[in-house]
């Protein structure tokens, strides 16, 4: 077995619901699959003498998950008083409606259709509550709408699906786009070289430990894939479901769909950029 600390990004090992930093506490949804992994990581966040949170993907509606965020953050003495979306899939999504039910709470997120409020989500808003402080980082790539969070007081950032505790993430053509995601993960980088950021949240899978490791791997894995899908192009194999089984061969079937929408988005990339 290979040691956590070897892989790319330090990820802690089991994803367990429960503390993860001082400041970020997990819940992990009821949810797991091929493509959430273990399931969808909500994540409650707080100053640790506050007695406000706010909680980032209340993720699925399942009533029981949903109650058991709120059920942990009351545990500790907090109110949740806010809600914040990272990006409208329904695993991350979902059960937002309902959660802002449960709570009282408004929803914030850069999707205009997702938002309970008259507050969206925008590049550069600092989010303030019960002393907290969350910087939002536009991260467009898996989708158009995706946001992660910086979280400065404890050196991380919460990612959503731009960055995961384990494997790769897909762009999700049409609505992601490769060029916006590898900006986005250099936009994630220059926290790590700028900014201290250190610790990686995920929206699914463990903790990651290595920030700059995790998107140092990301951008690696980014640049040999599509040299791949460059070169299965040149050999002849035009179509998106023709370059996946050559260059994801070793991808288990059930992912196929999944590395089909990027590789659409990587066929127009390199179309844009002239390479074919």
């Amino acid at each position: 077995m290979t040691e956590a600390a070897a892989l790319p990004g330090r990820p802690r090992g089991e994803v367990l619901s429960g503390p993860a930093t001082a400041r970020a506490v997990n819940v992990l949804a009821p949810n797991p699959s091929a493509m959430t992994l273990d399931g969808t990581n909500t994540w409650i966040v707080a100053e640790p003498d506050s007695d406000l949170a706010v909680v980032i993907d209340p993720g699925p509606l399942d009533d029981t998950h949903l109650r058991s965020v709120v059920a942990t953050a009351e545990r500790a003495g907090r109110r949740i008083a806010l809600t914040l979306l990272t990006h409208g899939h329904p695993d991350h999504a979902e059960g937002a409606a309902r959660f802002a039910e449960l709570t009282s709470t408004k929803v914030r997120a850069l999707d205009p259709a997702l938002r309970l409020g008259d507050e969206g989500l925008a590049a550069g808003d600092v989010i303030a509550v019960g002393g907290l402080e969350l910087r939002v980082v536009p991260a467009p790539g898996h989708t158009a709408d995706s946001l992660c969070f910086h979280l400065p007081a404890d050196g991380a950032v919460l990612t959503g699906d731009t960055v995961l505790g384990r494997g790769t993430t897909v762009v999700a053509h049409p609505d992601g786009r490769l060029g916006d995601y590898l900006d986005s993960l250099r936009r994630l980088r220059s926290l790590t070289v700028d900014d201290g950021v250190h610790t990686v949240l995920p929206g699914h899978g463990p903790v990651l430990e290595d920030a700059q490791g995790a998107v140092d791997f990301y951008l690696a894995h980014r640049a040999h894939r599509l040299a791949q899908v460059e070169t299965a192009f040149e050999n002849g194999h035009r179509t998106a479901s023709e370059v996946v089984a050559h260059v994801y061969a070793d991808v288990d079937h059930s992912l196929r769909p999944a590395a089909e929408l990027s590789v659409r988005a990587q066929l127009e990339y390199l179309g844009e950029h002239g390479l074919i």
